[in-house]
Parts: C-alpha cells; sequence; structure tokens
C-alpha cells in the first residue's frame, strides 16, 4: 500500500496488508506538568506494541482526528514533520519486511524502528534479558537454571560477544566434551543444551536471529539419554513405607505424610503441593492447576488423603495452606523460590532416613512418589493411556517414559513362571 506525504498527515490510522496497523495518539497519563507523551501503537496479528517518540503536548494542541499538532501548538510545522517522517519510517519497514515476505515480529518492527542492527545483538545480552523477564514473572526456578547454564556456558567460551550465527553444531560439540571434562553425565549436559536450544527458539521467534542459523537442526539432543534410572516404590515397599512407627520417630511425619499425599494424589509433584490451599477443597474433591502445564485436576479425596487433610487441619488450623511449607501469604516470589528449595532439601534427606529405617533399598525423593504411582497402576493392568490422563501428561510418550524400567519386572515375573512350570512338561 502505498501512500503520499500528503495523504500520511491526515489519517488517523495506517492499515498494512489488513495484517498491520500505525497509530500516533496520545498516552492517557499526564505528567506534572498536564503534558501526554506521543506514542505510537502498533498492532498486528492481534498483538501490540507501544513505541515513545520523544514527544509531549497538552490535549489542547493536539488534533485527534487528524493525528498532528494545532496550530495553536508554537512549533506545529516543524512537530508535523517530525511526525510525517516516523509514520513514513514505520510504512517502510513494513514495506521492507512485506517485500522480503518475512514474517515479522513486533520486537523485529521497533529493533529496526529505532535503528537497532537485530543481528548484532549477542547471545550474553539475550540471555541476560530472558533471565531478567523470567524473574520479573515469579519464575525463579526457571530463572535459575538459565543462570546455571548461562554461566558454564561463557566459562566455557569466555566470549560475552559472541553472536547467535556463531554458535554452530561443531561449537555445541565442543562445550559437550567441556562438559563431560567437568564431571557431567548425559543427563546434566541434556539439560543444560535443552535450556540453550529454548534460548535460540526464542531468539528466532523474537527476531534476533535466524532460523537458518538453528544449530539443533544438526547436533542433536536426544542422543543424550540420562543413565539415571527412575525409583520407584512397587506395593511391598510401599506397604513397607507406610509401616514406619511415627512415634518413634516424630521428626519424619511431615516427610511421611508429603510423600503418602502425592502417592494417592495422582502423583502430585512437591511443588503443587506447596502451594495447595483449602479453598482448593470443594465438595470432597481437589482442584487445582499444575503449575508446571497448567492442566486442571478434579482429584476425588481417598480415605487416606482425608487422614493426612485432617492431622494438618488440627496442627495448623490458622493457615489458608494445607501443607506447612508456605507460612505467609504475601510471600515474594523469590521468597517462595527460597523456601520452596529449603523445604525439599530438608524432605528429600527424612525420605532416605525412613529408607533407612524401613529397610528400603532405594534412594526416596520426592519425585518417586509420582513415578511409584504410575508404575503400581501399571502392574495392575491399567493402561497406559489411562495413566497418563491419570497423571496429565501431555502425550502417551512421555507416560512410558515413566513406565520405561516396568518392562524388565515384567520379563522377569514371565521367567518366574516359567521355572514354575512341572519339569515333566519339557522332559
Amino acid at each position: 500500500m502505498t501512500l503520499s506525504n500528503s495523504s500520511i498527515c491526515g489519517i488517523c490510522q495506517l492499515k498494512i496488508n489488513i495484517m498491520a496497523s500505525i497509530n500516533i495518539i496520545l498516552k492517557s497519563k499526564a505528567n506534572i506538568n498536564g503534558e501526554h507523551s506521543l506514542i505510537m501503537r502498533v498492532i498486528k496479528d492481534r498483538k501490540i506494541k507501544v513505541i515513545t517518540l520523544g514527544m509531549k503536548t497538552v490535549k489542547d494542541e493536539w488534533d485527534e482526528k487528524n493525528t498532528k499538532f494545532k496550530r495553536s501548538h508554537k512549533n506545529y510545522i516543524q512537530r508535523n514533520r517530525v511526525l510525517l517522517k516516523l509514520q513514513e519510517k514505520a510504512l517502510k519497514i513494513i514495506d521492507e519486511f512485506t517485500m522480503n515476505e518475512e514474517d515479522y515480529t513486533l520486537d523485529m518492527f521497533e529493533a529496526k524502528f529505532r535503528g537497532k542492527e537485530i543481528s548484532k545483538l549477542n547471545v550474553s545480552e539475550f540471555w541476560l534479558d530472558k533471565i531478567t523477564d523470567l524473574e520479573k514473572a515469579g519464575r525463579i526456578g526457571n530463572a535459575k537454571a538459565y543462570k546455571d547454564t548461562y554461566r558454564s556456558f561463557f566459562k566455557f567460551i569466555k566470549n560475552h560477544k559472541i553472536g547467535f550465527r556463531q554458535i554452530d553444531a561443531s561449537l555445541l560439540s565442543k562445550y559437550e566434551t567441556y562438559l563431560r571434562s567437568t564431571g557431567n553425565n548425559d543427563g546434566g549436559i541434556g539439560v543444560k543444551m535443552r535450556e540453550l536450544r529454548a534460548l535460540f527458539n526464542d531468539a528466532i521467534k523474537k527476531g534476533i536471529t535466524k532460523q537458518e542459523y538453528y544449530p539443533f537442526r544438526y547436533y542433536k539432543i536426544s542422543k543424550l539419554k540420562s543413565s539415571e534410572s527412575k525409583q520407584a516404590l512397587l506395593r511391598d515397599e510401599m506397604n513397607s513405607f507406610k509401616g514406619l512407627d511415627l512415634e518413634k520417630h516424630p521428626t519424619l511425619i511431615n516427610a511421611y505424610y508429603y510423600f503418602l499425599f502425592s502417592y494417592y494424589a495422582r502423583g502430585m509433584n512437591f511443588h503443587d503441593m506447596m502451594l495447595l490451599k483449602w479453598e482448593n477443597i470443594i465438595g470432597g474433591r481437589i482442584q487445582y492447576s499444575r503449575s508446571k502445564t497448567k492442566k486442571k485436576f478434579n482429584i476425588s479425596i481417598s480415605e487416606p488423603m482425608q487422614e493426612i487433610l485432617n492431622y494438618y487441619k488440627e496442627a495448623h488450623p490458622s493457615s489458608s495452606y494445607i501443607f506447612p511449607i508456605l507460612l505467609s501469604d504475601d510471600l515474594t516470589p523469590k521468597q517462595i523460590a527460597n523456601r520452596k528449595h529449603k523445604v525439599l532439601s530438608r524432605y528429600n534427606k527424612k525420605l532416605k532416613e525412613i529408607a533407612t529405617i524401613q529397610n528400603i533399598n532405594k534412594t526416596l525423593t520426592s519425585y518417586v512418589a509420582r513415578h511409584s504411582f504410575a508404575t503400581n497402576l501399571k502392574f495392575l493392568d491399567v493402561s497406559t493411556d489411562k495413566i497418563s490422563q491419570l497423571m496429565g501428561h501431555s502425550n502417551i510418550e512421555v507416560t512410558k517414559a515413566y513406565l520405561k524400567e516396568f518392562g524388565d519386572y515384567e520379563l522377569d515375573e514371565e521367567v518366574k513362571k516359567l521355572l514354575e512350570e512341572p519339569k515333566l512338561k519339557y522332559a
């Protein structure tokens, strides 16, 4: 769409290929002098980007209908010329994206409008911005993971000016070798590589780099398999766990109840248990959204779960939270993350004490409860697709990963059946 200079100034909103619109307006909130900032509002695919233009005026000197300064403004001629140039600049940028058949983002538009060379933004700056955004959003755990990988990567590369184009499959392979030399196994390397891949995908999405420089088409993370097998307590081991004498071991009560509640609540993870409030109990059911996937759960409260709930209701009657993990309703995201880390560490330590006392020869952690739930359902011949639905997995392949060791147990049982057959049958 081509507009002459004379037509641009008199148009309130410029529409480009019906896909984007540019509108120059006054910011609604005035400063102490009664002046409003001029902003450019760009709308594309129902998303909005607001760009401050560095000019201010009072409402009486602004022609909202024609998007220009009124004659009453002392510098109206110069200011309107500036506005015209800014509008032309915005149109030219969008025209360039259109001619190049580039599906641009609003971040890409803003970068070009402000005169930034997108391709020159380096990895370190983008990475640190990502960490800051995660912290502002209260996603402290994710921010910490990005921080850890950031430190590791730049300890290896020793170049904080490196750009996304310079990170190729060869460099990733060298980083993998470095990680192995510092004691990382496949599982730990895989975690860091997935963080890097997520960073790359975000950079592509925001127009910081291009798909053609994406190194994970050639460097495959799937080859990095965790050597750590998933632990699960089978039914006889669960019975041993439940047999703990709490009167003899009162310091283990919380760890004991947390583990059992997680097990009976479809393998509810520790983070969701931490956030669970009494208001989540409605009509004999627990209703909540899983923090990780946002999937909604509606769980019937079984008798063992109710006994645990009764204990905590009596022990902490004034708390809005079910479990004594978060002790206040007004904690900041960072305080919540710190509290979670502290309590979870203590919880996992207590679980190992229980395992020793009850002669359970497995490494117990909070996550074992979730895996035990899935594994024992499978032993009861519950179909994998139903287990997947019960656990809220995004697809059945995730559930299969939980149950990958089940085949070994199943084969052992088949061998036992063979040994129990009368020997004469095979004579």
